[in-house]
């Protein structure tokens, strides 16, 4: 008894607070379409690797950038479309570059370490700040990289034109050439990587830090597949970084005065050679990063881009599984999407005032005039009078004092009449 009591007071509370009571034995609501599911995966060969570093704690406001779709850890892609290729890597996206719509992504908010992609937020942060034609003398420091490390082969005291030094960058990933850039461009290493962090800001990718110039690993380094294709559309808009991604060949020219010959430097990323319609990209590894992947390529007045972080090379490498969503990419319709890729400066901009403001709850109220009622001329002149305004009373004591005297002298004439008339009739 005491049971259907309390459930009829249950029922009783929910129709009077507006919520539907919930029905017994009601399915569980179905996922939404383009709900995340599981990341296809292909299977890779164990590798010794050093520990993976400690993400920073997601941000939940980061994780929505672009859309609330892109923000859980699994695959999204839009409805009714088919299945994307599967990869090694931990985490992708692909888009639209000139949209900006995000076409299908695998945990793409999810932290990963960025090796050598991370150049591309060096193009993004310094292609605008530097004359191509200067040449600038190599340093110490500039060669200052980890041994064993990807490099062009700069010599200190060696003369290279900047534009040698992108090439050197985007060709053979080179890491002296970053150092080099990164200081050109803001006086020293360190502040071209501080730069750089302004610049992912700006960009939108608010999961990117840097530490190096290079993408060598460095403590609390990281970046998404997001921010990566943020970065990488901001470098394709320019048509200098597209022209060199695009270069097969260059030569790095010889410094007589040290005594050392020129010598020739090839494009490490194949999809520029084996992809038709490839825009080119940038390839990564590090020992921790594994093998990361940046890369586009047009098909049908379509521009896309792919991004990946944590592949291994084997049984396919990173950049033939970037070519594989590429591929996936360009059969989905023109205007499939997941989310999108926010513009530059977008997240900085400060939102739009509301059409009413409500008063300030501290703010003093302005009092409302209280209209004057209408008293008609007299009126108005005898409340100004009671009010003592001067002007009025001194005319209106002369007005009246002559209507007085008037009427007195009147009066005594006739008084004066009356009596005369009198004493005739006595």
């Amino acid at each position: 008894m005491r049971a259907r009591v309390l459930a009829a007071v249950t029922a009783v509370t929910l129709l009077a607070s507006g919520a539907p009571a919930p029905a017994r034995g009601a399915p569980a609501p179905a996922p939404a379409p383009g709900a995340a599911a599981p990341c296809p995966r292909l299977p890779a060969p164990k590798v010794s690797r050093p520990p993976r570093p400690v993400p920073p704690a997601s941000v939940p406001e980061q994780q929505v950038v672009g859309g609330e779709t892109l923000a859980g850890p699994g695959l999204v892609t839009p409805p009714g479309s088919p299945a994307p290729p599967a990869v090694t890597a931990t985490t992708w996206l692909v888009a639209d570059l000139d949209s900006g719509a995000v076409l299908g992504a695998c945990g793409p908010h999810a932290y990963g370490t960025p090796a050598s992609t991370q150049k591309l937020l060096l193009a993004a942060t310094m292609l605008n700040r530097l004359d191509p034609k200067q040449v600038a003398v190599a340093t110490a420091a500039d060669l200052d990289i980890e041994p064993g490390s990807s490099a062009v082969g700069l010599l200190v005291g060696g003369r290279y034109p900047v534009e040698t030094l992108w090439l050197g960058l985007l060709l053979q990933s080179g890491n002296d050439a970053a150092n080099m850039l990164a200081r050109l461009g803001a006086g020293s290493a360190r502040a071209g990587v501080d730069q750089m962090n302004a610049e992912a800001r700006r960009l939108g990718a608010l999961q990117t830090h840097a530490v190096t110039p290079s993408g060598l690993d460095g403590p609390g380094q990281f970046t998404s597949a997001y921010d990566l294709a943020l970065i990488a559309r901001a470098c394709f808009a320019d048509p200098r970084f597209g022209r060199y991604a695009m270069t097969e060949r260059a030569q790095i020219p010889a410094q007589p005065a040290l005594k050392k010959g020129g010598f020739q430097i090839q494009n490490e990323n194949q999809l520029v050679y084996r992809y038709p319609g490839a825009l080119g990209g940038k390839t990564g590894f590090t020992e921790l990063a594994r093998h990361s992947y940046v890369g586009a390529a047009q098909r049908g007045g379509r521009r896309l881009v792919v991004t990946l972080l944590g592949a291994e090379a084997r049984p396919v490498r990173g950049w033939q599984q970037g070519a594989q969503l590429l591929d996936w990419g360009f059969t989905l319709p023109r205007d499939a999407s997941v989310g999108r890729l926010v513009d530059p400066g977008e997240l900085d901009r400060p939102a739009a005032p509301a059409a009413t403001r409500e008063p300030a709850a501290d703010a003093p109220a302005t009092p409302t005039p209280t209209p004057t009622p209408w008293r008609g001329p007299a009126g108005t002149a005898l409340h100004r009078m009671a009010d003592g305004d001067w002007a009025l009373i001194v005319p209106a004591a002369g007005l009246l004092a002559l209507v007085v005297g008037g009427t007195v002298a009147v009066l005594a004439a006739r008084r004066g009449r009356l009596r005369r008339s009198g004493r005739r009739r006595a």
